[in-house]
């Protein structure tokens, strides 16, 4: 017994009432104007306060009105000497200004990502050694009474153990034995750490300093740098968190800018005895690394700490002979000073002045010596200098003025213009400084000795900057001109493609297609002799994305003579198919010319194909497909899409994208004629319909098949297809009992019965307007969706089929009206077809019955203990169902309302405020017109129980 429903009344009831606004002077985008009224007080006794109005456009704080201005902190501050307020303002404004100024930002780049690069790059296969601790005995027998000055002797003597050897050499390591020793030695710093052996800790980092000092395999240096200095970051940090926590008073720890006053005398005591333990090492380079890992320690001393201490371990540097060494060292002074005092730049720029002062060892005879017994050739070991120089040229180029690099380009010309300091300089600058010197550059780069530094690898580095940065735009064409004459001559194809590879992005950036024309020409010059192309494909995909960043109109693109013969230089594979994927992210808007790339990443498509891989190759292919328009020639499209589905087949999302795309194509028929199809759009629209059609079985996913055949029945009955639509919907009917219980979701299984629920509401809503076949009966669809529910088996302890059949209760009802809620235009749904028959409304009364039995019998078998909660929240929702929808002016409907409603309170299981909201909602509802019922059915309700 449905209540008959008037959607237009209710619609007008439910809107909300309009207010019409007077807006006068105000408008929302006006800024806002506040007067604010300023009290000057006079000195004299007995004096009236004049006041005066100003205008501010900043909101006033309601607080400061209130106390007119006299608030008696305000008064406080008042009554303090003036001009000692504004000295301690200004201080502090000046030490904030300074911090913010000295503090390191996230446009300093940090040494974590130099690490992998260093690491990959210096590599070697010669063998190598390394000394490991092997721990000591003495000082085990020690009895628990030992006097304090027996425990010192001790720890004196295991600290001169390691000085006397207590260590095991090991010989012909490979690289990655040694790098697997060294992190041995990290994790057994650590274990130390954790079992309170200090002084075994201090010996691992000591020993692990000493390899620091040792370049018998030099081309490895670099990387074992890295690996040493991990382990000394490692104990640095385990050190100043051990002194850290110990100032902690109360559980409660010190601030990040605490003070020296602030540290307790047992922490400074301790941070005192490492300091001292540090200095008694006799070696000088473990003792320099050791100590700087601390450095940060000398925050627990005092204020002026760092910074002398910053200069004493600069002088301690030049104490060590061998160059290479040294400039690892300055190196690592820079890296924990940029750390822990960015601000003493000072220091920083002392360090590498001392570096150029001594830079002419590089060239003497023990270095030279030292080359020859490795037969290591001068310029791969001017290479190992350059992670050093450009680390310490980076910290002290960071937010450094213009005239620093002035300086730096003077020191360089006094050095003769050494290339490798050149290419520092260039490297660690910002680039906007060096692209404003750029014809300077080219003329220092003329100038220097080819010998150990090439001048291609110098071009390169400039031509870096220029990617970032413009030059000035007189100069830009002779820059070309200076560089290509220098890249164009070099005979080894890697040296060139290295140096080519980014010249064609400031190229493609300054100039026409013309010059980019040019170069592609000579890099393909270069790179075809004996397939030299094939060791360069990283390379030539770079000089292709750059090309098609900077050149965004495909027509001038392809019309560059050398593009396509540069293409075919990428022979392999997997290297032709991501270089279709890079073009294809470009220029997914054109056609004829990415239609074949668009195939040959499909074709790459196999077995062995990782999923994340295919849903990128989809997504490029569906932006592709999704930018293709033939405008009003919607035959032409509807071919495209047909031939789309014969060549990628293989990848679901691309054919899901294609149905999405022939309904949209159907719809936008159906608007270009305003529904009313001719002959041809209407056989036009069915070929459309038969493309879904058949496309949808082929799909894998089922919720994907479901809601694809309810989203195309849709359409279908929007272009008034009715037998379509009928098949679509039958075969959505028929899908419903193949949902498994679990399916995939991002990798995980889960219920299936939350999704199927969800698209069963929505298919109710479409079976409203869809209007009876002639020959099927009455409500087929719906008889035969119901059908299905009451077959599929559901887990036994959900509630979803009764809440699917309270859902058709919903269906029911609605089509119970004599007019429905929504129509389709053009389509006569059973409304208009039954006119209210009796015969028809009876059909409908005798499924609610169904329906409601169903509801009914499922919720006896709930009144067991275990799910009375469920049995109560289905009752309140039944119960809900029957006050929007059904006329409880029946007498049974009225008892079945009174019952739901006891049981979902019986238990104490119901929740007593959506119970209240309900029952206000009831007694509103009685005060309506013709709605005196309500108020019967209010009595008879059970009063509200607390959850108690």
């Amino acid at each position: 017994h449905a209540r008959s429903r008037n959607y237009v009344s209710e619609s007008e009831a439910c809107r909300l009432e309009s207010v019409p606004l007077d807006f006068g002077d105000y408008h929302p985008l006006k800024p806002i104007t506040v007067t604010e009224s300023k009290t000057k007080k006079m000195n004299r006794k007995g004096s009236t306060s004049s006041t005066s109005s100003s205008s501010s456009s900043s909101m006033v704080d309601p607080l400061s009105s209130v106390l007119d201005g006299t608030d008696p902190l305000s008064l406080f501050a008042a009554a303090a000497d003036p001009v000692t307020t504004t000295a301690t303002m200004d201080s502090t404004r000046k030490k904030r200004d300074k911090d913010d100024s000295s503090a390191v930002g996230s446009d300093f780049e940090p040494w974590s990502s130099k690490r992998g690069e260093i690491l990959a790059r210096y590599t070697t296969t010669e063998k190598l050694s390394i000394n490991l601790y092997m721990g000591s005995e003495k000082g085990k027998a020690t009895t628990t009474g030992s006097a304090v000055s027996e425990k010192v002797r001790t720890r004196l003597e295991e600290l001169d153990d390691l000085e006397e050897g207590s260590q095991k050499e090991l010989l012909n390591l490979t690289q990655q034995d040694y790098v697997n020793r060294i992190e041995e030695l990290n994790q057994s710093l650590k274990d130390a750490w954790s079992s309170d052996q200090k002084v075994k800790a201090l010996k691992i980092v000591i020993q692990c300093s000493k390899l620091l000092s040792d370049t018998t395999v030099i081309q490895f240096y670099p990387s074992k740098f890295v690996l040493i200095t991990d382990i000394l970051d490692t104990f640095g940090k385990l050190v100043y968190d051990r002194i850290l926590s110990m100032c902690a008073e109360n559980r409660v720890s010190l601030p990040d800018n605490f003070s020296p006053e602030s540290v307790n005398d047992t922490a400074k005591e301790t941070c005192l005895n490492w300091f001292f333990k540090i200095a008694s090492i006799r070696e000088l380079i473990p003792r320099f690394y050791v100590e700087a890992a601390i450095l940060k320690c000398n925050k627990f001393l005092s204020k002026t700490g760092i910074s002398e201490c910053l200069p004493r371990l600069t002088s301690m540097i030049r104490g060590i002979g061998d160059p290479l060494v040294a400039v690892y060292a300055r190196a690592y002074l820079c890296r924990v000073g940029m750390e822990v005092a960015p601000q003493l730049k000072e220091s920083l720029n002392k360090n590498f002045f001392d570096f150029l002062l001594t830079f002419k060892q590089i060239h003497g005879d023990t270095v030279q010596n030292q080359l020859v017994v490795q037969c290591v050739e001068f310029p791969l070991y001017l290479t190992l200098y350059s992670p050093a120089i450009d680390w310490i040229l980076r910290c002290i180029a960071y937010r450094a003025p213009e005239v620093l690099l002035t300086e730096m380009m003077e020191r360089c010309k006094k050095l003769g213009n050494n290339a490798l300091l050149l290419n520092s300089v260039m490297s660690a600058f910002r680039a906007e400084f060096i692209a404003a010197r750029s014809m300077d550059f080219i003329a220092m780069i003329k100038e220097c000795d080819e010998s150990g530094f090439p001048k291609h690898l110098l071009f390169r580095s400039l031509g870096l900057n220029l990617a970032l940065a413009d030059p000035p735009e007189n100069d830009r064409l002779q820059i070309l001109n200076e560089a290509w004459k220098v890249i164009t001559k070099l005979k080894n194809p890697q040296d060139y493609i290295n140096c080519a590879e980014v010249w064609v992005e400031y190229t493609c950036r300054h100039f026409t297609k013309r010059e980019v024309n040019t170069v592609l020409s000579d890099i393909i010059k270069h790179m075809t002799p004996d397939r030299a192309f094939e060791d360069a494909y990283p390379q030539l995909q770079s000089i292709i994305q750059k090309v098609i960043t900077y050149i965004h109109d495909f027509s001038v693109l392809f019309s560059v003579e050398k593009f396509l013969p540069f293409l075919d230089m990428f022979q392999k594979e997997s290297v032709r198919v991501e270089v279709c994927k890079c073009i294809m992210e470009s220029f997914i808007n054109i056609l004829n010319a990415l239609l074949h790339i668009c195939k040959t990443m499909h074709d790459s498509v196999n077995a062995l194909t990782l999923e994340d891989e295919k849903r990128m190759l989809a997504a490029l292919i569906n932006g592709f497909i999704k930018m293709v328009s033939f405008g009003r020639d919607f035959e032409q499209q509807l071919s495209f899409y047909v031939e789309a589905r014969s060549m990628f087949c293989n990848l679901e999302p691309v054919l899901v994208q294609l149905i999405h795309s022939v309904n949209q194509l159907a719809m936008e028929t159906r608007r270009v004629m305003k529904g009313n199809h001719s002959r041809k759009t209407a056989a036009f629209v069915r070929a459309c319909v038969a493309f879904c059609f058949i496309t949808i079985p082929s799909l894998s996913s089922i919720f994907t098949r479901l809601n694809l055949y309810l989203h195309s029945g849709q359409v279908a009955l929007a272009n008034q297809c009715l037998s379509q639509a009928d098949a679509f919907f039958k075969a959505a009917v028929s899908l419903v009992p193949d949902v498994p219980k679990m399916i995939s979701i991002d990798g995980k299984m889960r219920p299936s019965d939350a999704f199927l629920l969800e698209f069963l509401c929505n298919f109710f809503s479409t079976l409203l307007v869809v209007p009876d076949h002639p020959e099927q009966g009455v409500l087929f669809l719906v008889r035969g969706l119901l059908n299905v529910i009451q077959d599929y088996t559901w887990e036994d302890n959900s509630d979803d089929k009764e809440r699917i059949y309270t859902n058709v209760l919903h269906l029911l009802s609605a089509m119970t009206q004599e007019t429905y809620i929504y129509h389709v235009d053009k389509v006569d749904s059973n409304d208009a077809l039954y006119g209210g028959d009796s015969k028809f409304l009876a059909e409908i009364n005798k499924l609610c019955e169904t329906v409601v039995a169903q509801i009914m019998e499922h919720l006896k078998t709930l009144g067991k203990e275990e799910a009375l909660k469920r049995q109560t929240q289905l009752a309140l929702y039944f119960f809900n169902t029957i006050l929007a929808h059904g006329d409880l002016r029946n007498n049974k409907l009225n008892q079945l309302s009174v019952h739901l409603w006891n049981t979902a309170q019986k238990h104490g299981y119901a929740d007593t405020k959506t119970m209240a909201r309900t029952l206000e909602y009831i007694k509103r509802r009685s005060k309506q017109p013709e709605m005196s019922h309500f108020s019967d059915l209010a009595l008879r309700l059970l009063p509200l129980q607390s959850r108690t």
